[in-house]
């Protein structure tokens, strides 16, 4: 039997484990949640059985069912929630803007600022203590304890943020995030007046080898993950513009290190050169408000905007979108009010 365990954290929505077998020749008939947990270490029958139910356990590429028996040479696949480890996660009675909740899910609109789980420099106040809070015991899947999660967002970015109640539902949104098939736009405030208005840009990113808290753009596959972003044009601010953008895959800091790589920044942006004046530096008015606005808004403008996928249970689209937080919204206002 062949078998390949790939981990893939880099990803906003990697937050599973994806397991690949070729089953061997002389392999007896045997129901395949059975032989799954024969084969994957600490891995339950009910998680199993949730993958299976989600449609995330495929044998020979089509999805299965708890009774199939296994053939010898099938091709399996299975994206599965990873068992917690010892990290234990306080909860912490933090306010959290809930914007949907059923039996399966809930879609959090998380503040700029917030962490989304406990890690090095931030073993509290995260929306993971939070969440631990509000809906006590969550499933996981991740390499780390991260109850319910099912994609991140970046500390410094607003927006919308997806939360699996249940082992079910946790797989199932899984899939269609691991499959590209979720709907996702941002709204980014850029640096420079972008000539087209709509585009895409393609490339790989990997982590950036002079600074690994960066993600870079390649040319190549064999430098990266493929990355594509669409965009279009919603307001021209002179040296600004803000874009709408459909992300096509979701790597890390995709949006960021995309504009970044055309030379567009994104507004405020210190990671990525975006924090300095970029277009306009020559006009001493303009540079005296810009200087202010970055005090008022001390983070990237990026805020996840819509979010779009299939229910769980009822099989059917659930969309929806958030309103621009009160210092993206303030920021838009003063660029109006100044070019007019």
């Amino acid at each position: 039997m062949n078998n390949q365990h790939i981990t893939d954290t880099e990803d906003p929505e990697a937050l599973f484990e994806h397991f690949a077998f070729t089953v061997d020749p002389g392999q007896e008939p045997m129901r395949i949640d059975r032989w799954l947990m024969h084969r994957i270490a600490h891995a339950s029958r009910t998680r199993i059985q949730a993958a299976i139910e989600a449609g995330s356990v495929l044998v020979n590429e089509k999805p299965t069912k708890s009774n199939y028996k296994v053939k010898p040479k099938d091709h399996i696949r299975i994206l599965l929630p990873e068992e917690p480890r010892d990290t234990e996660v306080y909860p912490e009675n933090i306010p959290l803007d809930m914007v949907f909740e059923d039996d399966d899910l809930a879609i959090i609109n998380k503040p700029a600022g917030m962490v989304v789980h406990p890690g090095a420099g931030n073993p509290s106040g995260t929306l993971v203590n939070a969440l631990v809070y509000y809906f006590g015991q969550l499933p996981v899947k991740a390499e780390n304890h991260r109850p319910g999660l099912v994609h991140r967002i970046d500390k410094d970015t607003s927006g919308l943020l997806v939360i699996g109640k249940n082992e079910f539902a946790l797989s199932f949104l899984g899939k269609q995030f691991f499959d590209h098939s979720i709907h996702r736009k941002y709204w980014a405030l850029v640096w420079g007046d972008l000539q087209k208005e709509e585009g895409t840009i393609k490339g790989y990113l990997a982590r950036d080898p002079k600074d690994r808290r960066k993600s870079k753009h390649y040319d190549t596959p064999e430098e990266g993950k493929l990355a594509i972003t669409h965009y279009k044009i919603l307001q021209r601010y002179h040296y600004l513009t803000l874009v709408e953008c459909t992300l096509e895959t979701g790597r890390t800091h995709q949006i960021r290190a995309h504009f970044s790589s055309i030379g567009h920044p994104l507004f405020s942006d210190e990671m990525y050169g975006g924090a300095t004046v970029i277009k306009g530096a020559g006009i001493p008015k303009f540079n005296r408000f810009i200087s202010l606005q970055m005090q008022l808004m001390p983070r990237q403008a990026l805020h996840a905007k819509e979010i779009g996928f299939i229910h769980p249970t009822s099989k059917e689209e659930l969309f929806l979108e958030s309103e621009l937080p009160s210092d993206f919204q303030n920021l838009l206002n003063e660029m109006s009010n100044f070019f007019n």
